[in-house]
């Protein structure tokens, strides 16, 4: 639901889809890339919000998880955009219980009405608690590490093409299968208890007491949590007042069926998440424990499933304040937050002393240039000109044409700065920056000249702003597209016009530890680099995010030791 909201938003974000004739002109204010960060991150909270039915809790998820940047406008877009899925959710959800949405509605997606025994608990009870807290550190932690393995593994067979993809996909779904119809045979008949609200044995797709194989009257515990939907079977774990309705070896068999299908799962090419089925094992050994806690503790084992789970997850994910408040929505229950905020600080704290988070694995195995909150201790030893890499391209105010077309093939880069030299000035100065897209636009426009002079702003009245606005995914002019004849190579073109004269610039002899937290707290993609001392090149060289991730620092530096 979280890929899904911020893959509709990054639809919208670059205009929406001309294949599928979806494009509307007002979308182009959000063509740059501030608009469409804030609407990825408005998605993300929108996909929880609706899987969950937590609005609040999907703000701080896209506070905590989603966006690199924070600031108030933003906290009232998510929060208007969670409010709206709210209220559209509710609205859906009294249309589908009236039965004319067939089984949509009926669970799956949406988790609600989990509720249990209000929360009465004792000073002692309040080592169970943390006993929770450790385990699901521990337990989070070594979770972790396996799904590392185990991708860095199914990485080698997806390389080898589709079919093998396909195939991994077949074995894991045989696996689960086999897993899923063979444990409940290791589990016993148990009769009915009396006096039931509900019928048992339980007919239809949902229901805590499921017959398989059972004589009349007796249900099959395991098979009433693997035959049923994952919300349903979480619903059965939170079940208050029923300690007596799973036996402890029915909790432990089906802990380990989850804890290890969910590691050899994830990673294959289906859209499986990790929420669910890290609430399911978090909640079958929260509820085995307190089960086996319950003559010596005040705590229902319904309580302690709840927080098994809140204490995986915050073992798994590494969040607290998001996951406090989505498992507080959940189960509309104030009384549990003292509770809830221990377990999940305990178990972060504890999985922290071990590994990263999930999340955090995934972003470094990608290879992506994610930075960090705060800045490494080792970038206090550094300074800015440190970590420059060489060498440097950049071009005059007024350019040839051939050394752009140049530059623009033999680099990667999407900034270069632009130096203004005599006599267009009367020593070398930087006069900005200017974007690699912005270059190709006024490359295909052909506004050139015989002669190295001015044209000024009035070529830009051939262009159109949205021309120069961020283009989407596979969109935008390409430097394929440009068909440049020899003659216009010899020709010039003047960049001040579409130059930026006023970048982000720092000195050389900045630490690399505040250049680190000021490019991360403006959102730049490119950081100027100026020389302290005057009669040298205006410009030392340009630090992008690559720049400042430990790999390549530590690449230059080895005798850096990081701190763990």
């Amino acid at each position: 639901m979280v890929h899904t909201g911020a893959c509709i938003a990054s639809l919208l974000g670059q205009g929406g889809s001309r294949k599928y004739h979806l494009t509307w002109k007002w979308l182009r204010y959000f063509k740059n890339d501030r608009d469409r960060r804030d609407l990825v991150t408005c998605g993300s909270a929108a996909g929880v919000a609706a899987a969950f039915r937590a609005p609040v809790g999907g703000v701080l998820f896209a506070l905590e998880e989603a966006a690199s940047w924070w600031r108030s406008a933003l906290l009232w877009r998510t929060f208007f955009t969670t409010a709206v899925v709210a209220v559209v959710l509710r609205g859906l959800i009294d249309f589908c219980r009236s039965g004319k949405c067939g089984l949509f509605g009926q669970g799956g997606l949406i988790m609600f009405d989990v509720n249990s025994r209000k929360a009465f608990y004792s000073t002692p009870d309040l080592l169970a608690v943390v006993f929770l807290g450790v385990i699901g550190g521990v337990f989070g932690s070594l979770y972790n590490y396996c799904v590392d393995k185990v991708l860095r593994t199914y990485s080698l067979i997806n390389e080898r093409g589709p079919s093998f993809k396909i195939l991994l996909v077949i074995v894991i779904s045989l696996l689960t299968s086999c897993c899923s119809y063979g444990l409940p045979w290791l589990s016993k008949c148990i009769p009915c208890p009396p006096h039931l609200a509900e019928k048992c044995p339980t007919e239809g797709r949902s229901g805590n007491f499921k017959n398989f194989q059972c004589p009349p009257n007796h249900y099959n515990d395991l098979a009433s949590l693997v035959f049923n939907t994952n919300d349903d079977a979480i619903r059965n774990l939170f079940t208050s007042g029923s300690e007596k309705e799973f036996h402890l070896s029915t909790l432990m068999v089906f802990f380990f069926a989850i804890y290890c299908l969910g590691i050899v799962t994830y990673g294959i090419a289906v859209p499986s998440g990790l929420f669910i089925p890290v609430i399911l094992a978090g909640a079958s050994y929260g509820r085995l424990i307190g089960t086996m806690l319950g003559p010596l503790s005040n705590l229902d084992a319904g309580l302690c499933a709840l927080l098994g789970a809140a204490s995986f997850l915050g073992g798994t994910m590494r969040m607290t304040v998001s996951l406090c408040v989505i498992l507080l929505e959940l189960t509309n229950d104030l009384l549990m937050l003292p509770l809830m905020m221990l377990v999940l600080l305990i178990s972060k704290t504890v999985a922290d002393s071990f590994n990263k988070g999930i999340y955090d694995q995934m972003v470094r195995m990608k290879g992506f240039p994610y930075m960090e909150a705060h800045a490494e201790p080792y970038m206090r030893h550094l300074v800015a000109s440190d970590v420059v890499s060489g060498p440097l391209v950049s071009f005059s105010g007024i350019e040839k044409v051939g050394n752009l077309l140049l530059a623009l093939k033999v680099t990667g880069h999407n900034g270069f700065p632009v130096i203004d030299e005599p006599p267009c000035s009367d020593a070398p100065e930087l006069c900005g920056l200017v974007l690699r897209s912005h270059l190709l636009v006024l490359l295909r426009g052909k506004k050139f000249t015989k002669q190295r002079v001015k044209t000024g702003s009035g070529i830009m009245k051939s262009f159109k702003a949205h021309d120069f606005a961020k283009a989407g995914s596979g969109k935008g002019v390409k430097l394929e597209d440009l068909e440049i004849t020899e003659e216009e190579m010899e020709m010039y073109v003047d960049l001040h016009p579409i130059t930026n004269t006023s970048p982000y610039t720092v000195v050389e002899t900045m630490s690399l530890a505040k250049a680190a937290v000021l490019f991360r707290e403006l959102g730049l993609r490119h950081l100027c680099v100026v020389p302290k001392t005057p009669g040298r090149p205006p410009i030392v060289g340009i630090l992008t995010r690559h720049d400042f991730t430990p790999d390549h620092i530590l690449g230059l530096y080895p005798h850096i030791k990081p701190h763990k």
